[in-house]
């Protein structure tokens, strides 16, 4: 017998928090991340899914910032890493919200749309998974793309920087959604 899941809504009820978010800091702070190099912006990631795994090996936080937290900022810092990469030539720290927003919104979109292909041939096996071992797989995840930064984006047969950030933006929603966030 299928599961039936609510998986379209729930991820858009997720990544529409996560946007809502992202666009009042774009309007407190405007685009001063535009000033990352993407090893920088990696490094940021890492830090919150290390927090997140110190965290759940403890046991205990002395930050009062939530985990649902972190996820948020795995999240919009991927997509902050796909925005740099298409916006690579373009200069300008500064940019609009409503550009900034467009890109956020493809980004998001391009990244549910791989989200529902992968889906559909694991059979959601994500929901069977422990939010510990979806954190250790964001952090292997990272250590690839910091090998790949470190090859100058060269890779033999792997899959390149964007389609990790994907993922760890997917693996992020996913633990959100298990932890009851979208509800």
């Amino acid at each position: 017998m299928e599961q039936t899941t609510n998986t379209e809504q729930e991820y858009k009820a997720v990544i529409r928090k996560c946007r809502e978010l992202f666009e009042k800091k774009t309007k407190d702070y405007g685009t001063a991340w535009r000033i990352l190099r993407l090893p920088s912006i990696t490094d940021q990631i890492y830090i919150k899914a290390q927090r997140i795994r110190s965290i759940q090996e403890k046991g205990e936080q002395k930050v009062s910032d939530d985990i649902s937290g972190e996820f948020i900022g795995i999240i919009n810092y991927c997509l902050m890493a796909l925005t740099q990469i298409e916006l690579a030539n373009d200069k300008r720290m500064e940019l609009p919200v409503e550009v900034v927003m467009e890109q956020y919104d493809k980004h998001a979109q391009q990244t549910m749309e791989l989200m529902f292909d992968k889906n559909h041939d694991y059979g959601e096996a994500w929901r069977q998974m422990r939010i510990s071992s979806i954190t250790d797989i964001i952090l292997m995840k990272l250590l690839r793309v910091k090998q790949i930064e470190e090859n100058q984006g060269h890779t033999l047969i792997s899959e390149g920087i964007d389609a990790n950030y994907q993922d760890m933006i997917n693996y992020a929603v996913f633990c959100l959604i298990l932890s009851g966030f979208a509800e």
